[in-house]
Order: structure tokens, then C-alpha cells, then sequence
């Protein structure tokens, strides 16, 4: 019973340690992508809207809107869309989008 007491702290140090280390973590790493967008240029380009999907995170429901945009070359790209422009988005639109990095910026239909 002693041993318990004594262990007690540590665990709690370390479960401590462990979340502030995997909070610090996403900090750092959302602060390198956004760094990274901020330095890219800002590219328009035609594309089609050929996907769409969510990801739903947590028991309170937080999503996530994602569109996979292909390009005339054939290449694709997913990216993040904020939650009020992802209803205008309709799979097999054409149109001009507007990104920086892994940013989505704007979608014009053409």
C-alpha cells in the first residue's frame, strides 16, 4: 500500500510529461505547415472537384471538410476546405483554384 503512494507522483509526472509533450508536438508542427504556406506562392490553376469527404474527430464532433481537386496534368491534390465553402463545392466541377502550399484560397466554376 506504502508502494502505491510513493509510485503515485511519477505516474502522474509522467502522464503529465507525455500530454504536454504530444500538445507541444501538434504546436509545432501546425506552426510549420502554416510557415511553409505563408512561403509558397499563390497558384491558380484549372481543375475538377473529384472527391469529396469529412473526418469527424472526438466525442464532440469536430469536422473536418476535405476536396481532392485534379488537375489538367492529371495530378491531384486533397485540401483542407473551410467549413462554409464546402457546400458550394459539387464533385465534377471545373473551374479555376486558387491554393498556397496545402492552403485552399478560393474555387471559381468556369
Amino acid at each position: 500500500m506504502d508502494l502505491m503512494f510513493n509510485i503515485f507522483p511519477l505516474l502522474f509526472l509522467a502522464m503529465f510529461g507525455l500530454v504536454f509533450g504530444i500538445i507541444v508536438s501538434t504546436l509545432f508542427k501546425s506552426a510549420k505547415q502554416n510557415h511553409r504556406n505563408n512561403n509558397s506562392s499563390r497558384l491558380t490553376s484549372e481543375a475538377t472537384v473529384v472527391a469529396k469527404r469529412t473526418h469527424v474527430r472526438g466525442d464532440h464532433a469536430h469536422t473536418t471538410y476535405y476536396a481532392t481537386f485534379q488537375f489538367e496534368s492529371g495530378d491531384r491534390l486533397e485540401l483542407m476546405i473551410p467549413y462554409d465553402r464546402f457546400g458550394y463545392l459539387v464533385e465534377g466541377d471545373r473551374g479555376k483554384l486558387t491554393f498556397q502550399g496545402t492552403r485552399f484560397l478560393n474555387f471559381e466554376r468556369v
